[in-house]
């Protein structure tokens, strides 16, 4: 069952995400967006957004610090077993707060707003709960296991991280896993699970930054003349904004 959970069922999930995006920019380029929902509700959306996506970002780069990052690098560098730990805590709880506000609003938004819920589709949905559920475990892990303490002392960069970066190696430890609480499992489990559905929702947006935008040419826009040709167009024909 643990070669199942933590060998298998990663590297299935990884391929889905892997042949999954390539499929969906061969066959479904045109629906490779968020599918912006901005003219329809802009109050709520001016609020929301940037406080999802914000603190998304920066949820996501303190997974990238505690389990891309192993834990000799970090006391190589002089940074303290406490200091880590504070920086994780108060960074990650503060993130964790407004994705978590950012993504209700957006729920609510979505579900309040009629021509938005319109819009909505069922892998809308399912992306939501998933994404969710996926929060909330690891929001729960960081208050359950460094804040309140329940459950006893586990350190997550001795098991998780070492298990997560063996995956890239090819050198996975299931027994890391099987061991963790299980808080941990779960949250492990649910976002492998939604790397999988990840190519076939709005998510797809990530991996699109316009960089192109930074350089492309000027548009130079130059006037044209009122008055197009010798003759004086027929009635009911003029141009508009044209004088009389």
């Amino acid at each position: 069952m643990s070669t199942l959970l933590w060998v298998v069922y990663p590297y299935v999930c990884l391929a889905v995400f892997v042949l999954g995006h390539i499929w969906r920019y061969r066959y479904d380029q045109f629906g490779w967006t968020t599918r912006s929902s901005q003219l329809y509700e802009r109050r709520l959306l001016r609020w929301a957004s940037p406080m999802f996506h914000f603190g998304i970002l920066a949820v996501f780069l303190g997974h990238v610090m505690g389990l891309g990052i192993p834990k000799s690098w970090t006391d190589a560098v002089g940074m303290s077993e406490a200091m880590y730990h504070a920086l994780a805590i108060s960074i990650g709880t503060i993130a964790g707060v407004c994705t978590v506000l950012g993504m209700i609003l957006l729920i609510y938004r979505r579900r309040t707003v009629g021509p938005v819920f319109s819009a909505t589709t069922r892998m809308d949905k399912a992306m939501y709960l998933v994404l969710a559920v996926v929060i909330l475990l690891g929001m729960w892990n960081t208050i359950a296991g460094s804040i309140l303490n329940l459950g006893g002392e586990y350190d997550y960069r001795e098991g998780v991280s070492i298990w997560f970066r063996g995956i890239f190696r090819f050198d996975l430890h299931p027994e890391l896993m099987a061991d963790a609480p299980l808080g941990f499992q779960l949250h492990g489990i649910f976002a492998m699970f939604l790397f999988a559905l990840w190519p076939f929702t709005r998510l797809v947006h990530v991996f699109s930054v316009p960089l192109g935008y930074l350089f492309r040419p000027y548009i130079v826009y130059r006037a044209r003349d009122s008055r197009l040709g010798s003759r004086a167009p027929r009635r009911g024909w003029e141009r508009i904004g044209a004088g009389r």
